[in-house]
C-alpha cells in the first residue's frame, strides 16, 4: 500500500496535501516538522450512532447531548492514531466527560485487540467498536485518524483528518468553539 521508502506519516502528509488546499502542514528537507492534519466542515448525520463499546454499553446519539463531543476514528495498526491517543486521553481528563466527551471509535478490529491496545496504553476513554466499518463509511471517514466534532448543542462541526496534538494551542482553537455553543 505504501511505497517502500515512505512512512505512513509521509503518505498521510502527501495524501492530505493533494486532497485540499486547506491542509495544515509545515515541511522541510528532513520531513514533517509541524501539524499534519486538515480541518473541514462536517454536517453529520449524528442520529445513526448505535455502536457498542468494550464494556458492552450501546451508545446512541442521545448519550452525546449537552456536551461537546470528539469522535476519534482510529485503529491499532495506524501509527498516527497511536501517537495522538495519549493527547486525546489528556484533554478528556482535563475537561471531564460532562463538558467534553471523547469517544475512541475503533475501526474494523476484533474487540480483544482494541481492548488490549487501550489497556496497554492506559487509555480509559470509551472505546466504541465499528466492527464492519459501517459507521466510518456512513460518516465519510477515509483517513486515520479522523476526528469528528460536535458542539454541546449536538450540531456537527468539523472533520479533522490526520494526527493532532490535542494538548496544543492549535487544538484548543478547535475545541473552544464546541464548548461555547
Amino acid at each position: 500500500m505504501f511505497p517502500a521508502h515512505s512512512s505512513r506519516r509521509q503518505f498521510l502528509q502527501h495524501a492530505l496535501a493533494a486532497s485540499s488546499s486547506t491542509a495544515v502542514f509545515q515541511s522541510n528537507a528532513q520531513g514533517l516538522t509541524g501539524p499534519a492534519y486538515e480541518v473541514s466542515p462536517w454536517a453529520g448525520p449524528v442520529s445513526a450512532l448505535g455502536l457498542v463499546d468494550t464494556t458492552g454499553k450501546t451508545w446512541q446519539a442521545a448519550d452525546l447531548r449537552g456536551r461537546a463531543v470528539l469522535l476519534n476514528f482510529w485503529a491499532s495498526w495506524c501509527e498516527p492514531c497511536r501517537a495522538e491517543m495519549p493527547t486525546l486521553q489528556q484533554i478528556a481528563d482535563f475537561y471531564g466527560p460532562e463538558k467534553l466527551l471523547v469517544l475512541a471509535v475503533n475501526f474494523k478490529e476484533q474487540p480483544a485487540r482494541a481492548l488490549q491496545f487501550a489497556q496497554t496504553t492506559g487509555v480509559s476513554l470509551p472505546v466504541l467498536l465499528d466492527l464492519k466499518g459501517e459507521l466510518a463509511r456512513r460518516w465519510g471517514v477515509k483517513v486515520f485518524p479522523t476526528t469528528l466534532s460536535m458542539d454541546r448543542l449536538g450540531k456537527p462541526r468539523q472533520r479533522i483528518q490526520g494526527e493532532v496534538d490535542w494538548t496544543s494551542a492549535a487544538a484548543e482553537k478547535l475545541i473552544a468553539p464546541l464548548l461555547r455553543a
